[in-house]
């Protein structure tokens, strides 16, 4: 049982989080940047998705269906752990009671970095989701509140790509996922609901797009597949071993 009754069903830490990753709804970590989460849980890294609505209402699903596909998605991504904050979906609002929860959450997880959507899109879920980030960043350091846990201000904020408007992103770098590719296409294709149910049948499968997204990023470092992420501050590098 958890020990904050704010977060009912909060999965046990054995450590604080390296990274959390903070997606609108259930599939949006895994098509923005599946491969880098199977990559990190891999390499030992301590990771964490935080779903903050269940995504439904859906033509074809429903919150149980949802619930079991994300389960089988987080098993393809080497089962990082993961936590649905409860919002509401299509209604998602920076409002101060979320900066509260969303907080807290950084407090009890005390990430090193968090990815976030990026912060220009079609879909105000996901321009809401991305503003409550930023600002429950500021508000986890806080002292002398009511939050929950200790205070704590994660390090670094970056921002994947799982947008709807018709842009090219300009990503300040790209992670090479040709070992992970096939993990990352796993997870997608957890989400039957969402990309398969009730589709016309395709001349190609549906995962055929995702994996020439990736072989685009890819190429642009000289690798197989990659994926694109933004930062609103300078990067800054110990060495250049691994520049590509």
């Amino acid at each position: 049982m958890s020990p904050f009754p704010e977060y009912p069903g909060l999965p046990p830490q054995t450590a604080p989080l390296d990274v959390l990753v903070i997606a609108p709804h259930p599939d949006d970590a895994e098509l923005g940047m599946g491969g880098t989460i199977a990559m990190m849980v891999s390499q030992g890294l301590r990771v964490g998705i935080l779903d903050l609505t269940n995504g439904e209402p859906t033509p074809f699903g429903s919150p149980e269906i949802r619930a079991a596909e994300t389960a089988l998605a987080n098993e393809k991504l080497g089962n990082p752990w993961r936590y649905n904050l409860g919002l509401r979906n299509r209604f998602l609002e920076p409002t101060l009671d979320n900066r509260r929860l969303l907080a807290g959450i950084f407090r009890i997880t005390r990430p090193k970095w968090l990815f976030a959507p990026f912060w220009s899109d079609a879909h105000p879920d996901h321009v809401a989701a991305t503003e409550l980030v930023e600002a429950a960043r500021f508000w986890s350091k806080l002292t002398k509140s009511d939050i929950p846990g200790e205070p704590f201000h994660p390090q670094r904020i970056y921002y994947y790509f799982c947008i709807h408007l018709k842009l090219v992103p300009q990503p300040s770098f790209i992670v090479d996922i040709s070992l992970h590719w096939k993990a990352k296409a796993a997870a997608i294709e957890a989400y039957q609901s969402q990309f398969v149910t009730g589709r016309p049948t395709p001349e190609e499968p549906f995962i055929e797009r995702y994996r020439e997204d990736a072989g685009f990023w890819g190429k642009a470092i000289g690798v197989r597949y990659g994926e694109p992420f933004a930062s609103k501050e300078p990067i800054g590098l110990s060495d250049l071993q691994s520049l590509k």
